[in-house]
């Protein structure tokens, strides 16, 4: 369950099935929706100067604001929002190959430059490059080659096709579903490899529910959503013709079908995030009578974990159920199923006919992008998902600043220091807990910019012209690496991102806070802004990771990250009464353009509760680095409104309709335009620096205001 073994899966299209990262909701929290500095090459001319183009359009105004942006005619009390971005809003279009804009986004394409500089430079060395820069060239040379890859037509699929029609009887398709682990293919058991949150010095083998093409159960099940049921029918079927599977249309009917039942096996969301239920270890040997009607020794057999003496299961009561629902299907429907998804992971890497079906489906229709990106940059994307570390390491030679570091440094110790404050200061919280949280405050594990070991890329096979079975082979070697630890100690060391992920997380059973390099840029931490602004940029974001050890998941685990209850039961119900009250404010907030579509506070509750208590520190850190002096007033501005807005600047973001739809339905985030504004209602401070009064929209009264940390 780490992230490389998640890029590795993305690379092979496999987003929708991947197992999940060792930061995912079950174990921890990120800032956003979606880890040896020797140089191996010398970046070519157009890369750098894409890279350096880049970086200085993302500068800020004169003291980190973007002031030209804002839309001054708007109350900040009526539309935080607006009154930060409105200007910027109004003028700024999506671009056409993507579904939501904003400051994320800005970031991600100038890492996403920089990475085509390094990987093009790979590339321009030919028989020259040598080691890891050989292998990444191959595989983006590889995904460039449109000819050859347009020549091959569905010829790569046709032996995991053949596979599938080979399955005689339904031990056959548990097999494929084993295999599925670490290769294409559908599985109602998703397995992953992580921290054991019980005994975190060791890695255990993790069991979730997977099977569903559509993404979230409520998609198969609300009928709100019958347009993209429909849809999905559809491209079921489309899939299937391309791959040459007999009676597509019938069969795709026959899919979905299955998949809706499964649907119903499904957990919900805000179930499968609750860890006081998901951890539930299961003896290898007791899946039989646990959940009968299924092969499980073939299955684990298949998947290579048959010495994993037991798997954690997070969704323990549906796992009977599907087990049921897959001994009832007919055979036929189960191999078409498995026919379905092996032509849908894939697609991304054939031919123009897959590609074209797959984004029209996947991305035109779900999520509103109107155009395909270009070649280069899926072709960046599947370099990184098989080798983002190698990558990652030359990244940071160029592009990660070793003062950057250091003052980061001093911005985690001053945020972590408030938060310390803000322990002492809780009126709710009785001091048995409170010694607790400051126990695990104090262990706080920090990880800044890139890891100090590399991941070792030599046993990877990469080979000219196999691009599809290049991803295969990176999939497979990332879960063959997993599963080897299953048992072993933890590498305390290991990253769960890449260096130029534009993100941020903490780990609960590490009970560690990670920011990559590449989001140490503006508008998130530049060290020439206004230090207000980077307290309420970079101070918020890593607030928040540090909110997500105390929020209402990461609170369940202690200081050295095993899971238990350290609370008593006075505190905790203290606590869940506020979450309960934040989670209605989110709910309410309507969303004018999707009528019936509301933020799930419960899934959202730990992000959510990271953003209030994340920006609540940082205010805390702002205050103390101003050693009892008065911030300067800087165009008009005080220091607490250029903080705050600092924070809501970090939050431009704009939406597709359809993409926002998603985002609701699947995300665990808020959507940015709302996380500009809506913690800063349940703080004090905000409404006394900006004069917001009882007859402004976005009035909450003191009483009824969210107060945790």
């Amino acid at each position: 369950m780490k992230t490389s073994l998640l890029a590795a899966a993305t690379a092979l299209a496999l987003a929708l099935a991947a197992p999940a990262a060792a930061h995912d909701a079950s174990d921890a929290g990120c800032i956003d929706i979606a880890c040896d500095a020797r140089l191996l090459f010398a970046a070519d001319d157009a890369g750098a100067a894409a890279g350096a183009d880049a970086a200085a359009a993302t500068r800020y105004g004169t003291w980190g604001i973007d002031t030209a942006g804002m839309d001054t005619t708007v109350s900040p009390g009526a539309d935080f929002f607006r009154y930060v971005s409105g200007t910027w809003a109004a003028n700024t279009e999506i671009p056409s190959d993507k579904s939501m804009y904003g400051s994320f986004l800005v970031l991600r394409d100038l890492s996403e430059a920089r990475v085509r500089g390094l990987v093009e430079g790979y590339a321009a060395q030919g028989d020259a490059a040598t080691g890891d820069a050989a292998k990444v060239a191959t595989l983006y040379r590889s995904f460039m080659d449109e000819a050859s890859i347009e020549a091959q037509g569905a010829k790569p699929l046709a032996p995991h096709l053949d596979a599938i029609r080979a399955a005689a009887d339904k031990d056959a398709i548990a097999d494929l579903m084993g295999q599925a682990a670490g290769g294409p293919g559908a599985t109602l058991f998703r397995l992953g490899v992580s921290d054991d949150q019980r005994d975190p010095d060791r890695y255990t083998l993790y069991m979730s529910q997977s099977g569903l093409g559509l993404g979230d159960r409520q998609m198969y099940l609300d009928e709100k959503f019958a347009p993209q049921r429909e849809r999905y029918v559809a491209y079921i079927g489309q899939m299937l013709e391309l791959a040459g599977w007999d009676d597509p249309k019938g069969n795709a009917q026959r899919v979905f079908d299955f998949e809706k039942a499964v649907a119903e096996a499904h957990w919900t969301r805000a179930e499968s995030r609750d860890r006081s239920r998901t951890y539930n270890p299961v003896e290898r040997a007791d899946f039989a009578t646990t959940a009968p009607g299924f092969a499980w020794e073939r299955y684990f057999a298949a998947s290579g974990v048959g010495q994993a003496p037991r798997a954690v299961v997070r969704q323990d009561s549906a796992m009977p159920k599907l087990a049921a629902i897959f001994a009832g299907a007919d055979l036929d429907t189960l191999k078409a199923w498995q026919a379905f998804h092996v032509t849908d992971q894939a697609a991304p890497l054939l031919s123009k006919a897959f590609v074209d079906a797959h984004f029209d489906f996947r991305s035109k229709f779900l999520s509103g992008q109107p155009e395909q990106r270009e070649r280069w940059k899926r072709g960046v994307s599947h370099a990184e998902g098989a080798m983002g570390e190698a990558i990652g390491r030359d990244y940071v030679a160029l592009y990660f600043p070793p003062d950057a570091k250091a003052k980061m440094d001093d911005l985690v110790a001053n945020v972590k220091a408030a938060m310390g404050a803000r322990l002492d200061q809780l009126e709710w919280m009785g001091e048995d807990t409170k010694k607790e949280a400051r126990a695990k405050l104090a262990g706080f594990g920090l990880k800044i910019g890139h890891p100090e070991t590399w991941r070792d890329y030599a046993a990877l096979e990469v080979r000219d012209g196999d691009v599809l079975g290049n991803a295969l082979r990176s999939a497979a070697f990332e879960w063959d690496y997993d599963r080897a630890r299953i048992g072993q100690p933890v590498d305390k060391g290991e990253w769960g991102m890449t260096p130029q992920t534009v993100n941020a997380y903490y780990s609960s059973v590490k009970n560690e806070i990670v920011f990559p390099a590449a989001i140490l840029q503006p508008p998130f931490f530049d060290p020439d802004a206004d230090p207000a602004v980077n307290y309420g940029g970079i101070g918020g974001v890593i607030g928040h990771e540090i909110i997500h050890g105390f929020d209402d998941q990461g609170r369940k685990s202690d200081g050295a990250g095993l899971l238990r209850d350290w609370w008593t039961a006075d505190d905790a119900a203290k606590f869940e009464a506020q979450a309960a009250k934040l989670g209605a404010q989110y709910e309410a907030y309507e969303f004018p353009q999707l009528p019936g579509m509301h933020i799930n506070g419960k899934v959202a509750m730990g992000e959510n509760i990271g953003d209030l208590g994340g920006l609540t520190i940082a205010l805390e850190a702002y205050r103390r680095s101003l050693g009892g002096q008065e911030a300067p007033v800087i165009d008009g501005f005080s220091g607490e409104q250029r903080f705050f807005m600092g924070w809501a600047q970090v939050w431009r973001t704009l939406w597709r309709d359809d993409a926002l739809r998603q985002q609701l339905v699947n995300g665990t985030h808020s959507p940015g335009h709302i996380r500009a504004f809506a913690p800063l209602r349940n703080i004090d401070a905000w409404y006394e620096a900006f004069e917001v009064t009882e007859g402004d929209p976005l009035w909450i009264a003191p009483d009824d205001r969210v107060r945790i940390w």
